[in-house]
């Protein structure tokens, strides 16, 4: 909400390039409830009412407030963004955007309906043809407005967080600083939001604000451009507190999220204008040329063990003729090329090949179909095709070429088969896996692995249960300890080799495993349970011993966590952040039969996990 009573301009959307329009409408989909701070412009050098007499900036405003803003606030209707509206300021010198606010929320249709009676409400008092009284009624309905933005009663769903989408439609970055104080303090809470050249979406969570600032009653709140130029324009959309923030994550949130992107385990390509320059469809196959680089791009990522995908709206048969008359069908695994939403395909992609989608790339030349993954797919990383030659440099596309990166394809392809298989066997799911004859074989870890035990503590999320990442650096200073036992598991099973999927590590002197991970190429396969059980056998060797484990539980290593529970694992306290289990002493081991584990280690053969 802002001034409207203040504000008659109206512009269109159509200033705002598609692309950015596109990320405007994403809130839509995801917010549940917002706020409506009602906005206003104001000065940072504010002295009220004395600065109207004696500064030289002051311009009257139809309620003989100081205009701060050029042109005050510019309305461009545009109902797929979260007010239905966007705002166009021009920032003159000291100005800044400043409101009177509390937490309390109201369901995105009830906010439409505010909205919708506060601009009727300005076009009548706009429409006041005694300018007196039209100032006195504007006067009056902004008080009004802001005294309900102070009221904190009524039902209300908590937000998560402070929203600011801004499109910058400048060459250089735009700083700006928001900051929320209590009456009668000084500023508690301080925050910077970069608008980088483009669309911008910044998150403050409430729980950052809570730490220094009390915001179980009214506070108020403002943004603040720092250092610009006399008339930068920038476009608002959603600066509210809202429910429901999960948006299409860009490289700017990646790169607040963590220190580092989150890894990329496969790259969807979308066909027409992204793989190639034409469209199927109309030009024809004979018309359609690869964009260039495309094949060393692909070989490239193929041998760094990135995993490669297909989401494209075409006729699926003509589309694989075209990819096998330039021999890249090979590379693709599960190619979704159907003419349903794309999301639906990611999803079945990430589905098929078990990985998150915050570990999927999404490469696509259309912004509407950027937006429409990516607003389905919460944490998938979208990518303008015109930036498709850049993918090789990408952070978080840096692995090293391996043995076991160049096979991984092969490997998917194999579990391909598993799974075509599966369908078919007559019998339930554990008959099934003692039908695959599992194999696991143990190694130590040795300058030999240390390689692909260092993939895999990195790019391991779903079934690691420490959590821990460790350098390379790190695993050689492992290797130099006495006091330490390491273990590298390969799998494989009557279809073909699953490569190496495993790392474990024990401490000789407390019997305790701090580490263990799997690939997800076995998950629930039983491997996880048959090695535990292997472990603890080991270590007991008839002995009256207890068995320690470290596990640190995280909303993506729950459901695999549940091994422990299988094999009758108990509570034994918590260290640094993470559960100790124990297995007791007088427990017996489960015995399932499923997977045959040798240990190269001992050379101990065909004991039964």
């Amino acid at each position: 909400m802002f001034e409207t009573e203040a504000n008659e301009l109206v512009a269109s959307s159509s200033e705002i390039p598609e692309d950015v329009l596109a990320r405007f409408s994403e809130s839509r989909r995801t917010v549940t409830h917002r706020t409506l701070i009602p906005w206003g412009e104001h000065c940072t050098e504010c002295v009220w009412p004395t600065c109207y007499n004696t500064c030289e900036l002051y311009l009257a405003r139809v309620d003989g407030r100081c205009r701060r803003f050029v042109e005050g606030m510019v309305r461009l209707d545009y109902p797929a963004a979260l007010n239905s509206y966007i705002l166009k300021i021009r920032f003159r010198r000291w100005a800044k955007l400043w409101s009177p606010a509390t937490l309390r929320t109201c369901s995105l249709s009830g906010a439409d309906r505010a909205e919708r009676r506060d601009q009727m409400a300005a076009a009548w008092i706009r429409a006041v043809p005694v300018r007196g009284l039209r100032k006195f009624t504007s006067l009056k309905r902004y008080a009004l407005k802001k005294r309900r933005a102070m009221r904190n009663g009524g039902s209300s769903v908590r937000p998560d967080c402070l929203l600011i989408e801004c499109y910058n439609p400048n060459a250089g970055d735009v700083s700006m600083t928001v900051a929320i104080r209590r009456d009668g303090n000084p500023i508690q809470f301080q925050a910077a939001a970069v608008m980088k050249p483009g669309f911008n979406r910044h998150r403050i969570t409430v729980e950052e604000i809570e730490r220094l600032v009390d915001l179980s009653g009214h506070f108020h709140i403002e943004v603040t451009p720092n250092d610009i130029p006399e008339g930068l324009t920038l476009y608002f959309g959603a600066l509210d507190f809202v429910v429901g923030s999960a948006f299409v994550t860009t490289e700017s949130d990646a790169a607040k999220k963590n220190d580092k992107p989150q890894i990329c385990k496969c790259v969807i390509w979308d066909l027409d204008n992204t793989l190639w320059d034409g469209t199927l469809v109309e030009d024809g196959p004979e018309r359609l040329r690869l964009k260039p680089g495309i094949p060393e791009i692909l070989k490239a990522l193929d041998e760094r063990g990135i995993l490669l995908s297909i989401a494209s709206k075409n006729t699926a048969e003509d589309a694989m003729a075209v990819l096998r008359r330039f021999s890249l069908d090979e590379y693709f695994l599960c190619p979704q090329i159907s003419w349903q939403p794309k999301s639906q395909g990611v999803r079945r992609i990430a589905a098929s090949l078990n990985i998150g989608l915050d570990s999927l790339r999404f490469i696509d030349d259309s912004p509407f179909e950027r937006a429409e993954v990516g607003s389905n797919c919460p944490g998938l990383v979208v990518i303008d095709a015109e930036d498709y030659a850049q993918i090789l440099g990408r952070p978080d596309c840096q692995y090293p070429v391996t043995e076991e990166s160049r096979k991984r394809r092969l490997l998917y392809r194999d579990q391909q088969r598993r799974v075509e298989a599966e369908r078919g066997f007559q019998g339930d799911y554990l008959n099934f896996l003692k039908d695959c004859d599992l194999k696991l074989t143990i190694r130590p870890m040795g300058e030999e692995n240390i390689e692909r035990v260092h993939e895999l503590t990195q790019r391991t999320n779903q079934m690691n249960f420490s959590g821990n990442r460790y350098s390379r650096n790190q695993l050689m200073d492992l290797l130099r300890r006495d006091d330490l036992d390491t273990y590298v598991l390969d799998c494989s099973d009557r279809f073909g080799s699953y490569g190496t999927i495993g790392f474990g590590l024990v401490r000789r002197d407390e019997v305790r495993m701090t580490d263990l991970m799997f690939s997800c190429r076995v998950q629930g396969k039983r491997v996880e349970h048959a090695f535990v059980s292997y472990l603890i056998n080991r270590y007991r060797e008839g002995r009256r011993l207890e068995f320690l484990v470290d596990y640190r539980k995280t909303a993506k290593n729950i459901v695999p966590g549940k091994v422990f529970d299988d094999l009758g694992f108990q509570r034994y306290g918590d260290c640094d952040g993470a559960a100790r289990l124990v297995f007791p002493v007088d427990a017996s081991v489960p015995e399932e039969g499923i997977v045959t584990i040798e240990d190269e280690r001992t050379h101990l053969c065909d004991s039964r996990g």
